[in-house]
């Protein structure tokens, strides 16, 4: 058994989370703005968090889940998913975005059921509306720490790890993991991939080569 880690937004997903819930704040430009910084080592990710989340006080519960509705994985992800779940493996979700977005991607795709661990974070809620804050083991923690710590509760050897991301946050998950791919990963992330894949094809095709996942026949 691997265990093999996925950052979600940019990489299993490209609906920016946060970008969607700004849409409904009329504060999306913003979030752009930050998280473009962040994803390129400009600001700290946790800076950064903080700042989009305190944009979004006020947002009302109901408005939230809409915006988590529309989040969706990447065509051909749901795919890579459930072989790897199908071969045994371990699969994480560790990311920075929202528990609740990321639960209700995975269900619209019908792989919830496929995902082992999920680390992520959340957006308190009182009186029906947004607070402004984030909460969570990713605000200040970091990928590293979060990929090291469920090697451990596996048993599995940091040999036998995959991370897969795109962004600076990935940076310490990348560097520890036995395997660290780039999916169209940033300038300042490419560097420090072994492999960079631009498509959950290409994705597979990299599984597949490095005794991931067996080749399907023909």
């Amino acid at each position: 058994m691997k265990l093999i880690a996925f950052d979600f937004d940019g990489t299993l997903s490209d609906s920016e989370m946060t970008v969607l819930l700004g849409e409904r704040e009329g504060v999306a430009d913003e979030m752009a703005s930050i998280t473009e910084r962040a994803m390129n080592d400009e600001i700290s990710y946790a800076k950064s968090l903080r700042e989009r989340a305190a944009l979004l006080e006020g947002l009302e519960e109901e408005r939230a889940e809409e915006a988590y509705g529309e989040v969706a994985l990447r065509p051909g992800a749901a795919d890579v998913i459930r072989r790897l779940d199908d071969y045994g493996h371990h699969v994480a979700i560790l990311t920075g975005g929202f528990e609740r977005g990321v639960e209700r991607a995975l269900e619209s795709a019908g792989v919830a059921d496929a995902v082992d661990t999920i680390v992520s974070n959340r957006l308190p809620i009182r009186g029906g509306r947004l607070t402004g804050g984030v909460e969570g083991s990713l605000v200040e923690g970091t990928k590293d720490e979060a990929l090291e710590s469920l090697a451990a509760d596996l048993d599995v050897p940091m040999g036998q790890t995959v991370a897969v991301g795109d962004g600076a946050n990935d940076l310490p998950m990348l560097e520890v993991a036995g395997l660290a791919v780039g999916f169209l990963p940033k300038p300042a992330v490419r560097p420090h991939c072994d492999v960079v894949v631009e498509t959950m094809a290409e994705l597979t095709t990299v599984f597949e080569e490095r005794g991931v996942l067996h080749a399907v026949d023909e």
